[in-house]
C-alpha cells in the first residue's frame, strides 16, 4: 500500500527523512522566516519615512519661503496635493496588507 503522506524535507521521496533532509529543511525555513521578518521591516521603515517626509513637507516650503526663494515655495505648494495623495496611498497600503495579514 502506498502512503499518500508526503513531508516537505523528505527530498528525494522514499518516504523516510534523513538527518541530512531534515537540517536542509530546517535551514532552508529558518532562512524564508528571516526573509519574511526582513520584508516585514523594510515595509514598516518605507511607512514611517513617508510618513516623516509628510510631516517634513510644509516645513521644506515654509523655508523656501523664508529664504526668499519664492519659485520653489511656489514649486513646492503646486506639488503638494499629489505628493500627499501618493504617500498616503503607501501607507494605506502597508496598514491594509497588514490588517488582511491578521485575519
Amino acid at each position: 500500500m502506498v502512503d499518500d503522506k508526503f513531508h516537505p524535507a523528505d527530498t528525494n521521496g522514499d518516504g523516510k527523512v534523513s538527518s541530512a533532509e531534515e537540517a536542509m529543511y530546517l535551514e532552508a525555513r529558518r532562512k524564508e522566516l528571516e526573509d519574511q521578518d526582513a520584508m516585514r521591516d523594510a515595509q514598516r521603515n518605507m511607512a514611517w519615512f513617508a510618513l516623516g517626509g509628510m510631516l517634513l513637507y510644509p516645513f521644506a516650503v515654509v523655508i523656501a519661503e523664508l529664504v526668499g526663494l519664492e519659485n520653489a515655495s511656489k514649486t513646492l505648494g503646486d506639488m503638494a496635493p499629489t505628493y500627499f495623495v501618493s504617500v498616503a496611498a503607501i501607507v494605506a497600503a502597508f496598514y491594509a496588507k497588514e490588517a488582511v495579514g491578521k485575519k
